[in-house]
């Protein structure tokens, strides 16, 4: 696999008003890599994250995707060229099948003028091999509403959709934030499958447990800047520690790392 980034922030900034939310942002992303970025409420990471999937302009700086230029006009442009990004809220419709939410805005269809119809059959089998491809073994059927299925596999089918359409940088927003310890395992298991697949993902999380369970690269944010940039292994669990939450924290923090022992 490449050693070249897929994509590469340089010196972003972005400001609100006279508010400074980011302050000169170097980070690259490779394929085939989770990047954690770490961070408590308000540090920074929704802003990148928007600036990255087209939300936001950049006040400054550059973003290359695949050594070239980009800047993105919205996120419909931004996942055209590849970056997805799941939310922790996936917008799923409750009362509607696994299979139409699949494929929703881009539904399969079958026969021609007036005689086309959507082929909710194909987008049933399709979603169904697609989430069991990545460990779900739970659901049966392509059929079932999305509103029985739990919320760790409610995550696999958004991300999952992604990759389906061609994502080749997934950019998850705390995607474990509201799940219970079995449902959180759900997604990291699913993170392993698609990086194993050559997908570049951006973890965006407050949790040392699980950004620890699966990172290779890492990141911290506060206040807008990089506080520090590392590889799993380079810092010590009381180094991440301080930099992830100070004293406060310290110890709901340690009882994370704990768990990974």
């Amino acid at each position: 696999m490449s050693d070249n980034p897929i994509l590469r922030l340089k010196n972003i900034s972005k400001s609100f008003g006279s508010t400074k939310a980011l302050e000169d942002i170097s980070l690259d992303i490779h394929p085939g890599k989770i990047l954690c970025l770490l961070g408590d409420n308000g540090a920074g990471k929704s802003t990148l994250i928007k600036v990255i999937s087209g939300y936001h302009p950049a006040s400054s700086g550059e973003i290359e995707l695949d050594g070239k230029s980009v800047d993105f006009s919205g996120p419909r442009e931004a996942r055209q060229s590849g970056i997805a990004t799941v939310h922790q809220d996936v917008g799923s419709i409750p009362l509607m099948s696994i299979g139409r939410n699949f494929f929703l805005g881009a539904e399969l269809t079958k026969g021609r003028g007036l005689f086309q119809r959507l082929d909710i059959a194909q987008a049933n089998r399709i979603a169904l091999k697609e989430i069991k491809r990545f460990g779900i073994s739970r659901v049966k059927d392509g059929g079932q509403l999305v509103g029985t299925m739990s919320g760790g596999e409610r995550q696999v089918l958004a991300i999952g959709r992604a990759m389906y359409f061609g994502a080749r940088v997934l950019i998850l927003d705390e995607p474990t934030s509201a799940l219970g310890v079995k449902e959180a395992s759900i997604v990291l298991r699913f993170m392993r499958k698609a990086r194993a697949e050559g997908a570049a993902i951006i973890f965006i999380t407050h949790n040392a447990r699980h950004a620890m369970a699966v990172g290779d690269n890492f990141a911290c944010l506060i206040h807008g800047k990089v506080a520090a940039e590392f590889k799993r292994g380079d810092k010590t669990r009381e180094e991440v520690l301080n930099l992830m939450a100070g004293g406060e924290q310290m110890a709901e923090l340690e009882e994370d790392l704990e768990a990974i022992d």
